[in-house]
């Protein structure tokens, strides 16, 4: 199983040259994957900070060497598609081929939603998701692509270069996994980035059985050949190491094939510490 960080894209008092400092701190230390939330405007703070993950892990992939590069999770429905892909294929080519683009309807606290006009009915944006998902894995595959559908149109193009890597830029799929839909949606492309809703609102961690049942029901291979991957984390690491190696151990035997840890927005010593004691391994 590969360790990643899931890093904040802003608030109060975040720099940009803070946060492309800790994607080189990720490389020394021995993290496998660095991937930035995708926020038009940061959750937290009053009018805070935010910045683009893909321009911050533009700045990355040239300081870097060994880092799979990405988001988790960009919102599809308010991106264009055809754009994203090509954001998506020159930070491929930036980085040797260590892209990769996670995908969803969007977090409902993105306040870049409803201040920009963008569409914030669920169906809406699933309907979104579902024709931009098809769109995005054809392009990110070098394919020509011929598309008429409600929301998008593509009248065969295929986008130049080709990824680094055949088949395509691996494309997972984020999403709460009481949303049935969203075990279709990762089937069509090579990972998911799942995560739990609870009636109380707090955090929830998959147990390895729950583990086990997901990545049953996924693919067994993505489109490479690959084991398909399965995304689990996206907290903070609880004080008990041993006890958390421990769990990351079931997590790995149930089929996991990454662990995100995450770095939320704070004190920049903080940070910087979180990241540079690498790994449970």
């Amino acid at each position: 199983m590969r360790h990643g960080l899931e890093i904040c894209c802003g608030g109060p008092a975040m720099t940009a040259a803070l946060l492309v400092e800790l994607g080189e701190l990720a490389d020394r230390a021995g993290w496998d994957g660095l991937f930035f939330e995708d926020y038009l405007i940061y959750y937290e703070g009053e009018d805070p900070p935010t910045y683009d993950p893909w321009l911050l892990l533009a700045a990355i992939a040239g300081r870097t060497r060994r880092l799979r590069l990405g988001t988790t999770v960009t919102a599809l429905p308010r991106r264009r598609p055809a754009k994203l892909a090509r954001e998506v294929l020159t930070l491929d080519h930036l980085s040797g081929g260590r892209a990769t683009v996670a995908v969803g309807v969007g977090d409902p606290k993105d306040r870049g939603l409803t201040a920009f006009g963008e569409p914030t009915d669920l169906k809406i944006r699933a309907a979104m998701l579902d024709e931009g998902l098809d769109l995005l894995v054809g392009l990110l595959g070098g394919e020509r692509v011929q598309h008429r559908g409600v929301h998008y149109r593509v009248d065969g193009a295929t986008l130049r270069p080709a990824p680094v890597r055949s088949p395509r830029v691996p494309v997972w799929v984020g999403g709460s996994t009481q949303a049935k839909a969203v075990l279709r949606r990762a089937a069509r492309a090579d990972g998911i980035v799942p995560y739990k809703l609870t009636d109380t609102g707090d955090w929830a961690d998959f147990a390895p059985e729950e583990v086990h049942d997901l990545v049953a029901a996924l693919p067994a291979t993505r489109a490479d050949g690959q084991p398909f991957d399965v995304a689990i984390g996206g907290r903070r690491r609880r004080p008990d190491e041993r006890a958390e190696r421990r769990y990351l151990g079931e997590l790995a035997a149930a089929g996991a094939t990454w662990w995100l840890e995450f770095v939320p927005a704070g004190d920049p010593a903080a940070m910087r510490a979180a990241v540079a004691r690498g790994p449970l391994r």
